[in-house]
């Protein structure tokens, strides 16, 4: 068997990748959670919904009724949609009983 040339992937350096290496880096977020200092956890500040835009949930075990857990977007919605709704917390939406 005939031996083969090896593969190059190298790209010619213009312009144009010059550009695309700083957006690759721009792209590629540093990852801010370490095990010893700021683990993420349900319990790690950016993942408690208090308000800001990073939190989503509340602490508690299972907690999924709560009007208080998202993001501060998410809750914004959530009250919006609430008051187009005929269907709220004092008339909830059942199945007719036959």
């Amino acid at each position: 068997m005939p031996a083969r040339e090896p593969l190059n992937f190298d790209q010619p350096s213009n312009e144009l990748s010059q550009i695309a290496d700083l957006e690759r880096k721009k792209l590629l977020p540093k990852n801010d959670y370490t095990r010893t200092a700021n683990e993420y956890s349900a319990v790690n500040k950016d993942a408690i919904a208090d308000g800001d835009l990073l939190g989503k949930g509340t602490g508690d075990f299972l907690d999924v009724y709560n009007q208080s857990a998202g993001a501060i977007q998410d809750i914004i919605e959530r009250r919006a949609e609430i008051t187009f709704n005929e269907y709220k917390a004092n008339n909830p939406y059942t199945t007719p009983s036959a």
